[in-house]
């Protein structure tokens, strides 16, 4: 199994300019719109209540925040490999002036086609709500913008609020999307170990040769 056996808050920025500068491609990225459970899925992964705060206020922050991860493979002699959790500001719910807004999602956009550090993208996506435009504009954007060394996951939250028919008729829909509920602990560690295997993948690539 694999788990995340500390994590940490590391910083704040505004734009890719002010992001912790780093030689690893070890950051995973977490975007979603607003109040999707993006909050509550990183303290569920992390196992860390407090580390993402979950704001009453959707679209409240507006800053990248960054979080040193530490994970464990308890079924490979306990190898540790060390990451980068980027939670941006949720998109699509923003109470704020028509100017702000642009400034904001020009810096999101910039951020994600210019960090080179980003590994992973992981799009979250409500799953009572699959098919919003502002969703596929997001998926859109990171397929148009991605390059060869960086992957994108899309997860699908709050999958207990569906039934079983529900759940089989989204997975037919998206069969390359993962389910998850943090309030019930559902996927979590599936999750981890797919995050753990993307960072890793090189590594492995090299190691076979």
């Amino acid at each position: 199994m694999v788990e995340i056996v500390d994590a940490k808050f590391l910083t704040s920025a505004p734009n890719v300019a002010m992001a912790p500068a780093s030689d690893l491609q070890n950051e995973v990225v977490f975007m979603a719109r607003s109040n999707v459970g993006k909050s509550s899925l990183l303290n569920a992964l992390t196992n860390h209540k407090g580390l993402a705060k979950v704001s009453s206020t959707p679209g409240k922050t507006r800053l990248i925040n960054y979080f040193d991860v530490t994970f464990i493979d308890r079924d490979n002699d306990n190898k540790k490999i060390f990451a980068k959790f980027v939670d941006l500001p949720g998109f699509g719910y923003a109470k704020v002036s028509k100017s702000m807004k642009y400034d904001w999602e020009r810096n999101l956009t910039d951020f994600i086609a210019q960090r080179e550090q980003i590994k992973l993208f992981i799009h979250l996506i409500d799953c009572r709500h699959p098919h919003l435009d502002i969703d596929t504009s997001v998926s859109e954007f990171l397929f148009d913008n991605i390059r060869e060394n960086q992957q994108i996951l899309q997860i699908f939250t709050k999958i207990d609020k569906l039934n079983q028919k529900e759940q089989n008729a989204l997975r037919r829909e998206f069969p390359h999307a993962m389910m998850v509920s943090s309030a019930k602990k559902r996927g979590i560690h599936k999750i981890n170990r797919v995050i753990y295997d993307i960072l890793t993948e090189e590594e492995s690539i090299v190691n076979e040769n």
